[in-house]
């Protein structure tokens, strides 16, 4: 979009001071513990609803696809971060590459899947405590209150503690995955993976119980399992050396997710069978019950330590849904006053309006899987459009700096953009009604910036002083 059509606002000192982020307080191994923590929920619940919409092998498919993509789009980003390190990550760089309406539009898919992935993880942890048994609860609602106000307030406190908070639930996350393989190891029979009964749909078989139409189906599902991990970048302004910490823990987190994603997607149904485990709320410690034959010490220890995990990848995308939104207000792309910090540099507005929004959600809906398509949706859009920016920014500016090559260039992240499509149509084909609506507020939003804030924006807001002076650049020359 050209600069004529763009109008911005004059701000003096005291407004960038009044929104300023508390700098060196991640560096990679945080970073990539962040990474880790953002997506690791989508290992104890979630997933599995993809086995009731694909069958195994639908997942299996899935899964595969939708890996091979986000570790196609993860290898962009990392260059990306380490070139443009500021909190606005995708918004900045799409920003950078298409324009404020391009950098809005992507800021805009990633807030809608931040705001309502924790809103699912809600849910999960509701379930996760009913299969528990614990305070005698049969509505959730009291533990989403709970969840929301107790880890929005230790984020209120400071971001240091947040993130090291967030890394050490991670660790218990992970240790509980470890104990789930080691137990599930001895019970696997691969026959439990084809236990569900074909449709007689096309291409149906033992492998694909609902047909080629399934694995479309089970598309939403697979990213489940790494939905999120495109957040690492928001931390660049808290990092300590965001051109190398980035690359490094973006990386080694999305390796990580790999395995452990592939871990549960064979012996969790390969122990309790993909029927069982395609509807089940808490499917980890129900699959080491199944294998059991009952109770055991060590289902309920991973019930416990899956709590870890959901809490984990809540508390994280938390942190991301307020630095996106922090960041495209500051810049004037939303209300300015959500972008306010406080004396401990928190964006506490930004913490407690999506909080609220995701709160009404889980409470209302009480609907995991629906949230779920919601989310999905929202990233989807953003993928598509990061893996864009990654294309255009190497064709324009190849002489730009970057602190990380992407391996393989515009290919690799030219594969990630054609399965983003994909993904953004199979939306539809899982839930249309969801696909549908959060496609209006999308647009609503983009109706929102065309109508009044391109004309209220910052430019000396970092992601558009990034933008304003490669356009100057590309003037002179």
């Amino acid at each position: 979009m050209a600069r004529r059509n763009i109008d911005y606002t004059s701000v003096d000192d005291k407004y960038l001071r009044q929104r300023s982020l508390k700098s060196g307080a991640a560096g990679w191994v945080l970073l990539a513990g962040l990474g880790v923590a953002y997506v690791i929920s989508g290992d104890f619940s979630g997933w599995n609803l993809g086995l009731a919409e694909g069958g195994w092998g639908g997942l299996l498919i899935a899964f595969i696809l939708m890996g091979i993509m986000y570790t196609c789009m993860v290898f962009g980003l990392a260059e990306m971060s380490s070139t443009l390190p500021t909190a606005g990550a995708g918004y900045g760089f799409a920003r950078r590459a298409l324009g404020p309406l391009g950098g809005f539009a992507t800021g805009m898919a990633v807030l809608i899947e931040y705001a309502v992935a924790p809103a699912a993880i809600a849910t999960f942890i509701g379930g996760y405590i009913e299969a528990l048994g614990l305070f005698g609860m049969t509505n959730s609602w009291p533990v989403y209150l709970a969840t929301y106000v107790i880890f929005i307030g230790i984020h209120l406190y400071g971001v240091g503690e947040a993130l090291k908070l967030i890394f050490g639930i991670t660790i218990v996350a992970v240790v509980a995955l470890i104990a789930t393989v080691v137990g599930l190891v001895p019970h696997f029979d691969s026959a439990n993976l084809f236990d569900i009964v074909p449709d007689g749909s096309a291409g149906s078989s033992a492998f694909l119980p609902y047909g080629f139409s399934g694995v479309l189906a089970a598309l939403v599902f697979g990213i489940w399992f790494f939905l999120a991990i495109e957040g690492v970048p928001l931390a660049a302004e808290e990092s300590n050396d965001p051109k190398r910490d980035m690359p490094r823990g973006i990386i080694v987190a999305m390796l990580l997710l790999l395995v452990f994603g592939a871990l549960m997607l064979v012996l969790v149904p390969g122990a309790a069978g993909s029927e069982a485990m395609g509807s089940s709320d808490s499917p980890l410690p129900e699959a080491l019950r199944a294998a059991a034959g009952g109770d055991s010490a060590l289902a309920d220890f991973v019930n416990y330590a899956g709590l870890a995990g959901l809490v984990a990848s809540f508390f994280s995308i938390v942190y991301a849904y307020s630095r996106q939104l922090f960041a495209l207000s500051r810049a004037g792309y939303l209300p300015r006053f959500l972008s306010l910090t406080s004396k401990r540099h928190t964006p506490w507005v930004a913490l407690l309006v999506p909080g609220t929004i995701g709160f009404l959600l889980a409470a209302l809906t009480g609907n995991g899987g629906l949230l779920i398509n919601i989310a999905v949706f929202g990233a989807t859009v953003s993928y598509v459009l990061l893996n864009l920016s990654h294309i255009l920014l190497r064709v324009r500016e190849p002489d730009l700096e970057r602190g990380y090559r992407t391996p393989g260039g515009v290919v690799t992240t030219g594969i990630a953009l054609v399965l983003a499509v994909i993904a953004l149509v199979a939306t539809f084909f899982v839930d249309i009604l969801a696909a549908s609506i959060t496609a209006v507020v999308f647009l609503a939003a983009l109706a929102y910036f065309w109508f009044y804030s391109r004309h209220h924006l910052v430019a000396s807001a970092p992601e558009e002083e990034f933008a304003l002076l490669e356009q100057e650049g590309s003037n002179l020359t």
